[in-house]
């Protein structure tokens, strides 16, 4: 009696079953094209031109982000500041003859810059190329128709020549063949005698070589310091002298005979008297003084117009005192007259007066990174820095005190009238420079 019914109950169940899938797929479909609408306005707002422009700015945005701002750094003191380069600037060397600067970057150029251009508002510059590599140092000739740099990826010494043009600007060529590789740790400074009789290259482990100018090792020193953190070469040219891990500075004489051959390098003198290794230190202009500073806190001004082939010791003069040199490194200049030494940690400046020992000024956060070279124009007007893409060149008024002091004191004791005269004359020059600067002390 219930088979009759089973037809009933199975058509009834395959239009459930039925209902249930076309239910099924109409759920389907709504989910599918609920995902599919956020994306479809994306696209709308891809195809639009404002929101496309909003992109391209947006990219535009993200450019700039990404390209390194300049640092900015205003004081009263500032003269000028450089800033055709477009990498980080590593080493300045001005000309012997005071008319130009050279400088160095990792965006593979050499700029030359004018001197007399300094105190305008343009600062001309002309631009050299380090092909397939970037210098990390640079030195004048003596007779300023050429530079040396050194080469941060080949590790060797290059020379280019500076041809005038007949529109007053340069030419730059660099030479057919690099010096060879010699060193076996990174270089930490070059330099030319001013007789152009040779050539000095330090590395950051014990050795210094001296060059002639055709790429021939003279000589090979071994300051057994343990590390090098600076060498340079005398004013003068006689001398070489290194500094490091000990707490002394050793100065060698590079000898050559009455024919300009080149014989031996001796061992000269040294500073003895600080407690612990030495960061920097510099020659005066005249190779009779020099300056140092060390991890024991302390700077110190030598008289090293001595008889040291008589065994004679350069003498101290004075010590000063600078903390920030105990903690980080440091580096040194010291004005050619030797009235101001200047020292530089981190990206700060600190100018100190070397005849009574006393800071003077200090400039906070001259540069975007830590300060990589300091140095003083031949003339001892402007003391120059560099670190991030700029060169920033300062007044030195602590010279020009020190001129007034001096002069003053000269005054005093003058015998004739035209001795008077003449310090009379160097005396108002150094006030009114100081004056137009406002720092002129009553």
């Amino acid at each position: 009696m219930e088979l009759p019914q089973m037809p009933e109950l199975m058509g009834l169940s395959l239009l459930v079953g039925l209902l249930a899938l076309v239910a099924t797929a109409a759920v389907a479909g709504g989910w599918l094209r609920a995902e599919e609408k956020p994306s479809q306005p994306v696209c709308q707002k891809k195809n639009e031109p404002k929101k496309s422009g909003s992109k391209k700015q947006k990219q535009n945005q993200r450019v700039r982000k990404e390209k390194p701002q300049q640092h900015s750094f205003t004081h009263p003191l500032l003269a000028a500041a450089l800033k055709s380069h477009s990498g980080n600037i590593s080493c300045m060397d001005f000309s012997s003859n005071g008319k130009y600067l050279a400088t160095c970057a990792d965006d593979r150029t050499v700029r030359i810059w004018s001197t007399k251009d300094f105190l305008q508002r343009e600062h001309r510059s002309m631009r050299a190329n380090v092909e397939l590599d970037h210098a990390t140092l640079v030195r004048f000739s003596p007779d300023c128709r050429a530079f040396i740099v050194w080469l941060a990826n080949r590790d060797t010494l290059r020379v280019f020549k500076m041809t005038k043009r007949e529109d007053g600007g340069f030419t730059f060529t660099a030479t057919p063949e690099d010096f060879p590789k010699k060193h076996k740790a990174p270089i930490i400074n070059i330099g030319i005698a001013d007789t152009g009789k040779f050539i000095m290259t330090a590395s950051s482990d014990t050795t210094v070589l001296i060059w002639n100018l055709k790429g021939q090792v003279l000589s090979t020193i071994n300051t057994n310091q343990m590390n090098n953190s600076h060498a340079v070469i005398s004013p003068c040219s006689r001398f070489v002298g290194s500094c490091g891990f000990t707490p002394d500075v050793k100065v060698w004489e590079v000898c050559f005979g009455k024919k300009g051959e080149f014989q031996e390098v001796l061992r000269a003198f040294e500073l003895k008297g600080h407690s612990a290794s030495v960061h920097s230190f510099a020659f005066s202009n005249d190779s009779r003084r020099m300056a140092s500073v060390s991890k024991d806190g302390t700077w110190k001004l030598w008289d090293t117009d001595v008889e040291y082939k008589k065994q004679q010791d350069p003498y101290l003069l004075r010590t000063g005192r600078f903390e920030e040199a105990s903690t980080m490194p440091c580096r040194l200049a010291l004005s050619p007259d030797t009235h101001v030494l200047a020292l530089a940690t981190g990206t700060n400046i600190h100018l100190f007066n070397t005849r009574r020992g006393e800071k003077e000024e200090y400039f906070e956060c001259v540069h975007g990174e830590c300060i990589a070279d300091l140095t003083f124009d031949i003339t001892g007007r402007f003391l120059a820095s560099c670190g991030d893409r700029a060169v920033r060149l300062f007044h030195n008024t602590p010279g020009h005190r020190a001129v007034v002091e001096e002069m003053q004191s000269l005054l005093k004791r003058a015998s004739s009238e035209s001795t008077r005269q003449r310090l009379q004359q160097q005396l108002t020059q150094a006030q009114e420079a100081l004056k137009s600067l406002g720092a002129l002390k009553k």
